[in-house]
């Protein structure tokens, strides 16, 4: 059986693609400190509000954060702790391989970790 045809990797597959996004890995490791709202993420992370929205649709449609109203304010917040987790557990590996992922002729930077880090 190929690995494209193995029926449960596919959920896998989405967590991390979900996850390899810059700009969504961001928003995740800034709500990972505490709850943010929308212009909070522009502000910390620099982006535009139409680009965060965009971001936490995806991240609330993988079910990966969610928000609470509170006026006329929504807070946004990590809805699986374990998630904490998983991208600790992800720093622990490249650490561990040091620049060998960010050197990556596939999936690396051209500069390597200097872009990584970054």
């Amino acid at each position: 059986m190929a690995i494209g045809c193995t029926p449960g990797l596919a959920p896998a597959v989405a967590l991390f693609r979900s996850l390899g996004d810059p700009t969504r890995l961001a928003i995740l490791r800034r709500i990972a400190t505490g709850e943010a709202r929308v212009v909070d993420l522009t502000n910390e992370l620099g982006l535009a509000q139409s680009t965060v929205s965009k971001h936490l649709a995806c991240l609330r449609d993988c079910g990966l954060v969610d928000y609470r109203v509170e006026g006329r304010q929504s807070f946004y917040a990590l809805t699986r702790p374990e998630l904490l987790d998983l991208l600790r557990s992800a720093e622990q590996v490249l650490a561990a391989t040091g620049e060998a992922v960010a050197l990556c002729p596939v999936y690396g930077t051209p500069t390597g970790a200097a872009e990584a880090t970054a």
